[in-house]
């Protein structure tokens, strides 16, 4: 159990510290939120572009690792939708988004940090293909489900198209094409680039988890525990399952790739999730699941790096 804890203890302490920090007022929430963009478009791209490069494509590009994630994936999404629209009766727009709470992991804030742990640089790779799966795949289903009701459903080719062409401008999404690019043509940057890159790289994990604190300050729970209860089972229990269900039943891959698979499935909600649901008027709602989620997730993290522990030998480092 110890050795358990020695590998989520950690992550969860600095995210106190961040939430520490900005409840005290030594930080600023806007301050986070700058060291957020510095992870998203700096940092994290250079952890991808820094793994993907360095491997062969046909070592990253694992199409049947991207099929067990995105069909698991997809598989957490429906089962909130449906939910929410034939069980209880709600609009599409929640429901939409209450799917995309179940479905759409905090990869790279939380996720990467703890496979980071068990892994090593094994779960950049790992995190590049959950994200194609994150980005190019439920973000857009997401959004597009979202906008087509009512007076907006006669935009929603244009809704996807939009949605895309943002996709393509975004610095994770350029990192992997990059990352893939140098992969295939086995190309290797310069040595000094190479070596700002893992600079930067350095940073990502540890800034990560101190803006997930900062994020948390100001939040709050209260009125909604049938919406919270269901988001919280549906991230932490049903997306892992549902993954690890597919990767079963899938033909075999790499068995780091799988475990690291069922481990991003199994982080919580993604810290933009209380943005996405401000525009169709759940900001409340999202904002208090990220909370109980994340909070949730240091018992079933645990528990899920125990198990994944057990069921392999996993080196460190």
């Amino acid at each position: 159990m110890l050795d358990i804890l020695a590998i989520t203890g950690p992550i969860f302490i600095v995210i106190a510290i961040g939430f520490a920090a900005v409840r005290s007022g030594l930080f600023a929430k806007a301050d986070t939120r700058a060291l957020g963009a510095f992870v998203i478009n700096i940092a994290l791209p250079a952890v991808l572009f820094k793994a993907l490069s360095q491997r062969s494509f046909g070592e990253v590009m694992n199409p049947t690792h991207l099929a067990a994630y995105a069909i698991g994936s997809l598989a957490a999404f429906g089962v909130g939708v449906m939910v929410m629209r034939v069980l209880r009766r709600q609009p599409m727009p929640k429901a939409a988004i209450v799917g995309m709470g179940m479905a759409m992991s905090n990869s790279a804030f939380i996720g990467f940090p703890v496979a980071l742990q068990l892994f090593g640089q094994a779960a950049a790779v790992g995190l590049a293909l959950a994200l194609i799966v994150e980005n190019l795949i439920l973000l857009p289903l997401v959004i597009a489900l979202a906008e087509s009701s009512g007076d907006n459903g006669a935009k929603l080719g244009r809704v996807v198209a939009q949605t895309f062409a943002r996709l393509l401008k975004n610095p994770i999404v350029l990192a992997i094409l990059a990352g893939f690019g140098a992969s295939l043509l086995g190309l290797r940057p310069p040595l000094m680039l190479a070596k700002a890159i893992d600079m930067l790289a350095l940073a990502s994990a540890p800034v990560a988890l101190f803006v997930i604190g900062g994020a948390l300050v100001g939040q709050k729970v209260g009125g909604m525990m049938a919406d919270l209860g269901l988001i919280a089972a549906g991230k932490l229990v049903l997306h892992p399952l549902a993954v690890l269900t597919m990767f079963w039943l899938l033909p075999p891959v790499d068995p780091v790739l799988q475990m690291a698979g069922v481990l991003f499935a199994s982080a919580p909600m993604a810290t933009v999730y209380p943005i996405i649901g401000q525009k169709y008027g759940q900001d409340g709602m999202c904002s208090a699941a990220l909370v109980v989620t994340t909070v949730a997730s240091f018992v079933t993290l645990s528990v899920v790096v125990g198990v994944l522990r057990a069921s392999a030998p996993i080196a460190a480092g």
